[in-house]
């Protein structure tokens, strides 16, 4: 079927493509190629037929995952899901992939490969369907725009803002493509910059190291999110994996709280989860930005954001790498503005 998203495995373990290929083909929307166990063979697959998608193992022999990735997204920009184990240096290198140009990630343990995967079933469907989905090419103008300086925009000071009796609080939420959006975002914030909390759809053990990777890089301070942690200027805030992440208030102090609990909008962190708590504790005093990501998750928060006074930011379509979450915020009427990735931090810096 023509309309079918082609998708090419790329493993060293037989276990591994066999079990990927047989959960993905059970989609009827998606069509696997003849997987291969290294990327030199996939080369020559590939010259024959370029697929849609390519699920890539980051460990393997004659040629690693990630010179490979940055091979493809130089040569021939293509959605690519990165398989990783579920380690502190897989998280590590994973950091390096979705600099490359990955889409999304999916983690895998060292041991009980097959019942993981069987179990992840509906993870990997969604990933290959939003990677399709993705504009790759999009991936690869902000990797350029990573790699130029940057330096913090300078503060501006609003009109309105000592009208306010508590501090202004940024909430941010983003998916597919956001590890490179915040990158870009939280590079121009100046160490005066209001307290952030951030909702990055990513797995458990992996916001450590984004959020390490971000501090080594901004003037701000950048933490992955604990119990009790205050929301002060200069600091951003990350939802660890796996966790829900919400906004509590005591008197004039802001603080996270870490919550488990069951997805939300299908998905644990939840990015409506952190806005209706914001839209409840900081009202009028937030500032909510939605940027890409697939589907709706954060749409119906900003909702009540905007409902209860908060100005809204949505990144606009042409920069987004999956135009979802803010194409649904803008068509529940939660946004008060569309805006280039780039302009996006002088307008939250002109409006707290």
């Amino acid at each position: 079927m023509p309309n079918k998203i082609s998708v090419l495995i790329i493993d060293d373990s037989a276990v591994v493509r066999q079990v990927t290929a047989a959960i993905l083909s059970n989609a009827p929307d998606i069509q696997v190629l003849p997987p291969a166990g290294d990327p030199l063979i996939a080369l020559e697959r590939m010259n024959q037929h370029w697929p849609d998608v390519i699920v890539l193992d980051v460990e393997m022999p004659r040629m690693d995952g990630i010179t490979f990735l940055r091979k493809i997204m130089a040569e021939h920009p293509t959605p690519v899901v990165m398989c990783s184990s579920l380690t502190e240096k897989g998280a590590q290198t994973t950091m390096d992939a979705l600099e490359a140009g990955a889409v999304a990630i999916l983690t895998k343990p060292k041991l009980g490969i097959k019942g993981f995967l069987e179990g992840a079933a509906d993870d990997l469907i969604t990933a290959v369907r939003e990677a399709a989905a993705s504009n790759v090419r999009r991936l690869k103008t902000n990797a350029a725009l990573i790699a130029q300086p940057t330096r913090p925009v300078a503060p501006v000071q609003s009109s309105h803002a000592m009208a306010r009796t508590t501090e202004s609080v940024v909430a941010i939420g983003t998916s597919t493509g956001g590890t490179q959006a915040l990158e870009i975002l939280l590079r121009t914030m100046p160490r005066v910059a209001p307290g952030m909390v951030i909702v990055q759809h990513m797995p458990e053990k992996f916001t450590a190291a984004f959020s390490k990777r971000l501090n080594d890089l901004c003037e701000i301070e950048v933490i992955e999110g604990k119990a009790g942690d205050r929301v002060i200027p200069g600091r951003a805030i990350i939802a660890p994996g796996g966790k829900h992440m919400a906004l509590t208030r005591s008197g004039a102090q802001y603080r996270v709280e870490i919550l488990d609990g069951p997805p939300v909008s299908r998905h644990r962190p939840s990015v409506d989860v952190l806005f209706r708590s914001v839209a409840k504790y900081a009202g009028r005093n937030a500032l909510g930005v939605i940027m890409t990501g697939m589907g709706d998750d954060g749409a119906h928060g900003m909702v009540e954001m905007h409902n209860e006074g908060a100005f809204t930011i949505a990144q606009d379509e042409e920069t987004c790498v999956v135009y979802g979450m803010p194409k649904v915020a803008v068509r529940l009427g939660a946004v008060d503005l569309s805006l280039p990735l780039q302009r996006i931090g002088a307008e939250i810096l002109a409006r707290t």
